[in-house]
């Protein structure tokens, strides 16, 4: 390679970078959340659902989430991870309301076979006050799945006593905005109160 072209190289590799960062400054400035976010942008995640809640009531997105609201996808059997989860995002929404910010936790069962609205309200009543358990039919399941862009799949045993694989991000969802961000199951309860608060202005 000659030197013309290598530098014709390094020319293009340079406006490539500069192109990407110039785009990237681009859309935080066209996007009100970004500093909350750290420098994730949001996706295409998320939209309208009916489901059933713990009461046994039918339920659609616009009922459930009149609040900031943490959603979680999991399932009452798991012997680890969703309890964990669940528990850590109701202490975020503890610490958040001690800041005078009202959160909404909220659990989305992926095995309604098992999770009934009975199940579930026995399963959101020991982990938060105001945590709203929701299951459906297996449709209205993998159509809210899919909207979050939640994989999951039943280990089969040949038994009752199954598990579940299944993607363990929790949502931030705000009314009449949809979601804008999603925190790691290495978050702390801490952690996820600091962004929540910034998303509300608080």
């Amino acid at each position: 390679m000659d030197k013309t072209a290598a530098l014709l190289g390094v020319a293009a590799l340079v406006g490539l970078i500069g192109g990407g960062y110039g785009y990237y400054q681009y859309q935080r400035s066209n996007d009100p959340y970004a500093d909350c976010r750290g420098g994730l942008a949001a996706g295409d995640i998320g939209g309208p659902f009916t489901l059933v809640d713990d009461t046994g009531a039918t339920v659609t997105d616009e009922d459930v989430i009149t609040k900031p609201s943490l959603i979680y996808f999991g399932y009452t059997f798991c012997p680890d991870v969703c309890p964990f989860d669940a528990a850590r995002n109701a202490a975020a929404v503890d610490i958040l309301e001690e800041r005078g910010i009202e959160v909404t936790p909220i659990f989305i069962t992926i095995d309604p076979a098992r999770d009934t609205p009975q199940v579930l309200a026995e399963f959101t009543e020991n982990i938060h006050p105001a945590m709203i358990g929701l299951t459906g039919s297996e449709e209205q399941i993998k159509a809210a799945a899919t909207a979050y862009r939640i994989l999951y799949q039943r280990r089969e045993t040949g038994d009752a006593f199954y598990l579940m694989d299944h993607s363990v991000m929790t949502y931030l969802v705000l009314p009449d905005v949809g979601y804008v961000d999603f925190f790691n199951n290495t978050d702390t309860a801490e952690q996820i109160a600091d962004r929540v608060a910034c998303f509300v202005g608080a």
